[in-house]
């Protein structure tokens, strides 16, 4: 290059610095096309934690199960993904017609990875503000979120198992958890899964629980409880509670290598570990877990 601009003869010196300017610009836009294509390849992380909340239109409503339904919800790009971790949730909110504001915590079921949106499993509930609200809305309106609401800060290979207890929507959580780690190739935690409900109708993500066990049986075990099975279809699992001598015979020991995470209505939390006194804290530990011999610090209530 050097060679080449010793080359030039005088009269040509006054193009030099032409040329020089053009090769300056060319770099810029190099570089800045660079740098655009480079970012916008990032994922952005939609929520930060920094208390906005989004506004994020339903792109789709499937029905779940007689009373519940899955919501699609659009990201504002198509490279987008919400920034939780596991385990994490999200806000949402809707103000009343006399202006109050309605809050609720939810728990997404897609992947955490998934770009451009994300899903809620909603059960209906007749004197649930929130539920009916959602329940109201069609396609394109939208929600309000904020998040992420960080519950429980989970490293592979934490533990060498760890039993989920469940009832209701409160299998949303626990599903995050589950199928996070049981298809990261990198864990070797087995997870097994008891989930409770009033009938085999109200299982809720059957499906993808199935297929979590079918894909990964040496990892992921998951036992349905049901209270009655009223049509007397076949169900492959228990009709009955999830009782203390089924968890003592089948699932883990209190251990330093084993853990317990549980969600679903008060009743349940009351039978099984306490609820917790507020959001952020755990409280005391009491019921059939406490009765194992598990303590406070060997169980998590999300």
């Amino acid at each position: 290059m050097l060679a080449r601009f010793s080359r030039l003869s005088l009269s040509n010196h006054r193009i030099l610095p032409y040329a020089l300017g053009a090769g300056a610009v060319a770099a810029t836009a190099f570089l800045y096309s660079y740098k655009f294509h480079t970012i916008s390849n990032e994922s952005q992380k939609v929520f930060t934690g920094d208390g906005s909340w989004i506004d994020l239109p339903i792109s789709k409503i499937q029905q779940e199960s007689h009373d519940t339904k899955r919501f699609f919800f659009k990201l504002p790009s198509e490279d987008a993904e919400t920034g939780l971790t596991l385990a994490s949730a999200l806000y949402t909110k809707f103000v009343t017609e006399k202006g109050s504001n309605v809050v609720r915590p939810y728990t997404p079921v897609s992947d955490l990875g998934d770009k451009g949106g994300f899903e809620l499993v909603v059960k209906h509930y007749p004197d649930g503000k929130m539920s009916n609200h959602l329940f109201s809305l069609k396609e394109k309106d939208t929600v309000s979120f904020k998040g992420p609401i960080k519950k429980w800060q989970w490293e592979p290979n934490s533990f060498d198992s760890i039993l989920l207890l469940g009832a209701g929507t409160g299998i949303t959580p626990l599903y995050q958890l589950a199928h996070h780690i049981v298809q990261n190739p990198k864990e070797n935690t087995k997870v097994k899964l008891l989930y409770g409900n009033k009938t085999p109708e109200d299982i809720l993500l059957k499906k993808e629980l199935d297929q979590l066990q079918k894909d990964h049986p040496d990892k992921f075990e998951v036992v349905y409880f049901v209270d009655q099975n009223k049509k007397s279809t076949p169900f492959n699992g228990q009709v009955g509670f999830i009782t203390k001598e089924y968890i003592e015979k089948n699932t883990v020991k209190p251990s330093e290598k084993t853990h317990v995470f549980l969600c679903g209505p008060p009743p349940f939390m009351n039978a099984y570990s306490g609820q917790k006194p507020k959001p952020v804290e755990q409280g005391e530990l009491t019921g059939i877990l406490k009765e194992l011999g598990f303590t406070a610090d060997q169980v998590f209530k999300f």
